[in-house]
């Protein structure tokens, strides 16, 4: 295992800069991942970290070693690509054994190396195969088990799961974790796909625009964005304007004109100062309630329901609020409320957090 810095990174290509100024630490043996939409640098960090790219300026490290001008093969990094790039003229032992041929790895080891690895992904039985005869997940697995052979210092795996449907992807990311958390390797994943980096995360960097914008655990970037990218990004949010009024030991006071005074906790609301701020409310932490429900210790107000999303367990509303449109996603357990209805909605002030007003 190594630890990985990225000490003042930038990336241009020609008049474009790829990624700003960067500095990054990801600890030794943690699962880092890199997320954020297409074109916002995420994938441009992993090459330079790989040494597919070098950097404009900068320096890279990797077990404290500057890699900067250090080739990719010489770097000892495990790596999986999203295609999987596997060798199909090639068995699957054949491809998972081949960077052991560019090691100094006696040939009398590379077999028991190269079941080691099948083993470790769940595949034992299907070394004298090819790759065509294994479906896309089984591929996937070969193309870790290929790259974790080498028993690198660094895995980088760039969005390794999108090929697969959606129940597989599910399963993929469980399996990947415990192999990861299994050979405690520093992993460095890419990916675009919220419930992902969630799920899989030690840590959480969240990138737009070649920025870094947070970096956190999923906890930390979930429930205390630190800024109205990230509050969006994950997840679903409400972010309404306000005006902070008062600060007390241990919450902020919002002024909040669709639903009056706000207490929120301080520790969600770091940096927010007297004047202008933004309420942050998860769309799961807003609660549409029947006649008769019970609302204590709630902010509630009367708003419309204008569409019903129904998917299965849960239901997604889009309610109006004034000239308000907000979101809320509840779980059901009989009919959803109607388009049109007049409803009560609230939520419990602990459950939001808050940022800076602009």
């Amino acid at each position: 295992m190594s630890s990985v810095h990225l000490n003042n990174i930038v990336k241009r290509f020609g008049n474009f800069t790829a990624v700003h100024p960067t500095d990054l630490t990801i600890p030794e043996g943690d699962f880092v991942t890199l997320l954020g939409p297409s074109g916002c640098g995420k994938t441009t960090n992993l090459r330079m970290i790989a040494g597919l790219l070098d950097p404009t300026e900068g320096e890279i490290l990797i077990g404290g070693r500057r890699m900067n001008d250090v080739p990719i093969h010489k770097r000892n990094l495990g790596i999986v690509f999203q295609n999987y790039a596997l060798f199909p003229h090639k068995t699957v032992a054949e491809n998972v054994g081949f960077g052991l041929r560019y090691r100094d790895v006696p040939k009398s080891e590379v077999p028991g190396r190269v079941q080691a690895a099948l083993d470790l992904v769940q595949l034992p039985d299907v070394g004298s195969r090819y790759p065509k005869a294994l479906s896309g997940g089984q591929q996937q697995r070969i193309a870790l088990a290929r790259a974790i052979v080498i028993e690198p210092e660094v895995l980088l795996l760039d969005e390794p799961l999108s090929a697969l449907d959606a129940n597989l992807r599910e399963d993929m990311r469980v399996e990947l974790k415990r192999i990861q958390h299994q050979i405690g390797v520093t992993t460095v994943f890419v990916t675009h796909d919220q419930s992902e980096a969630l799920a899989m995360s030690d840590r959480i960097v969240v990138m737009s625009a070649g920025r870094v914008e947070q970096v956190g655990t999923p906890e930390e970037v979930y429930n205390t964005p630190a800024s109205t990218f990230v509050a969006n990004f994950l997840g679903a949010s409400n972010i309404l304007p306000a005006r902070c009024i008062g600060r007390d030991p241990d919450k902020i006071r919002l002024q909040v004109p669709q639903f009056g005074v706000v207490p929120v906790p301080g520790e969600r609301a770091p940096g927010v100062g007297e004047g202008a701020a933004k309420l942050v409310l998860r769309a799961e932490k807003l609660t549409l309630l029947g006649d008769g429900a019970d609302a204590t210790g709630l902010i509630t107000a009367q708003a419309t329901v204008e569409t019903v999303d129904y998917q299965g367990q849960t239901v997604r509303y889009f309610v109006r609020l004034g000239d308000t449109p907000l979101q809320a996603i509840n779980m059901i357990d009989t009919r959803p409320f109607a388009a049109g209805s007049t409803v009560t909605i609230g939520f419990r002030p602990q459950d939001c957090a808050a940022l800076q007003g602009e």
